[in-house]
């Protein structure tokens, strides 16, 4: 009896897996849109793929890795470089490497099979919303296959696929926090405003002065730390032109014609965003390869002097994973399960982003037979998110989770150590300039085109 009771419970869940997204997660958001579920689960799918490439980046993990057939066998697999890389430092790396090309090519596959689907009628949105099962096997297959891609030129190839790529999700992330502070400013004053609670007002306040507060002293930190009187002559044109910058749109912010084009526009947004610059400052900074000008967070804290390969070739010690990298994950995932869920107010956004306005909210449910409520198919006329823009920025993610966890290190197999690179620097610093352009344009934009609707 109990056998039987397992088989049909296997069987429900088999259906499950090979059935539609509200099926799959009935039982924890049953009262969610059937659009909003599938955005979670792919989500799940990047998030489980991130999971996979911090543990073979783990110290230890070299000795298993090293295990695969013809994956750094004898020193190297390179072609023309044997014996002279380094295998507990290379195989890390390229696993990383071979992790997200998986996880990218997964998601341009989604991305290819989804261009111009219109509605849930489409029977390709039975593929988007279903299948999970086979989705994963495919995922599987992938990536077992990425692990036997000859080495080759295809690690300085798929490094520059990351730079690019990571150079848009960054702009496509401060997109993203940008909308989130529009939509925070807005609800907690329409809040304020509505129910007489001056606790909102205040609220606001303390998070602007909070996220100032860390902005300055950041760039305090960047100027002590990370600038020589002699030297670092990037870094201090780097950090003097974004703190400019910074002041600028904060200024912009609350003039009376933006105010007035843009009542809800204030510096609670500029205070985020001039966080978010501070960071990515920090995140380029630390790809200096000149040491001097990059003393790395253990030498800071605990006096040790970080070491680089000698001209001997003898290895020195790859840091995998520092401060940087570890926030670096954390607005990841912020702005991946933003961008799942978010329903934002705002059209040009929208617009930009592909969305529907209100289009990520929850539904009621549908109250089934057994009294369980189901999700709903809200896109049964007209789907609330492009499908194929939403698996185009996965393989962005993808790429950006590769760059992070390798801290950028441009593949160099001549050497036993892998090394930052100055184009990293460059990119990040480029993505946070025209970053703070595309904020600056949201407030200025309603002043030159008056007739448009920007709301």
């Amino acid at each position: 009896m109990g056998a039987c009771l397992a088989l049909c419970s296997l069987a429900s869940c088999a259906s499950c897996l090979c059935g539609s997204a509200p099926c799959l997660l009935c039982g924890c958001c049953p009262s969610s849109n059937n659009s909003t579920i599938t955005r979670l689960v792919f989500s799940f799918f990047l998030l489980l793929g991130t999971l996979v490439s911090v543990i073979m980046i783990l110290p230890g993990m070299e000795t298993q890795l090293r295990k695969i057939p013809g994956f750094c066998q004898g020193g190297s697999a390179i072609p023309g470089y044997e014996n002279q890389v380094n295998c507990d430092v290379i195989v890390g790396y390229k696993s990383v490497y071979r992790m997200c090309f998986a996880m990218t090519c997964f998601f341009f596959l989604f991305f290819a099979i989804m261009i111009r689907v219109r509605s849930s009628k489409d029977p390709r949105a039975a593929i988007q919303n279903g299948f999970w099962f086979f989705k994963f096997l495919i995922l599987i297959g992938i990536t077992v296959g990425a692990f036997f891609i000859p080495d080759g030129t295809f690690n300085t190839v798929w490094f520059y696929f990351g730079v690019v790529g990571s150079f848009i999700f960054i702009l496509i992330q401060l997109i993203l926090l940008i909308d989130f502070a529009h939509s925070w400013n807005k609800v907690w004053v329409g809040n304020a405003e509505n129910g007489d609670n001056k606790c909102w007002f205040a609220g606001l306040l303390s998070f602007t002065v909070l996220h100032y507060a860390l902005a300055i002293t950041a760039v305090v930190l960047f100027y002590v730390y990370y600038t020589q009187p002699d030297d670092c002559t990037e870094h201090k044109i780097f950090i003097s032109l974004n703190l400019i910058l910074c002041i600028i749109i904060s200024v912009v912010s609350i003039l009376p014609k933006i105010q007035k084009a843009q009542p809800y526009s204030g510096l609670l947004q500029a205070s985020l965003i001039s966080l978010y610059t501070m960071y990515v400052t920090w995140s380029a900074m630390t790809n200096n390869p000149n040491r001097k000008c990059n003393p790395s967070l253990l030498s800071l804290v605990s006096n040790v002097s970080t070491t680089e390969p000698s001209a001997d070739g003898t290895p020195g010690q790859v840091q995998w994973w520092d401060a940087q990298g570890i926030v670096g994950l954390i607005i990841f995932l912020f702005c991946t399960l933003y961008a799942s869920i978010r329903s934002s107010s705002n059209t040009q956004v929208n617009k930009l982003m592909q969305t529907e306005e209100g289009g990520g909210s929850g539904g009621e449910g549908v109250v089934g037979e057994d009294g369980i409520r189901r999700a709903v198919d809200n896109e049964e006329e007209k789907v609330s998110y492009s499908y194929s823009f939403f698996h185009f920025h996965l393989c962005l993610a993808s790429l950006y989770i590769m760059m992070t966890l390798t801290n950028w290190y441009q593949p160099d197999t001549t050497t036993q150590a892998m090394q930052s690179r100055m184009p990293a620097v460059w990119v990040k610093m480029s993505s946070s300039w025209l970053g703070l352009g595309l904020y600056l344009w949201t407030l200025i934009a309603p002043l030159i085109f008056p007739d448009r609707d920007f709301n």
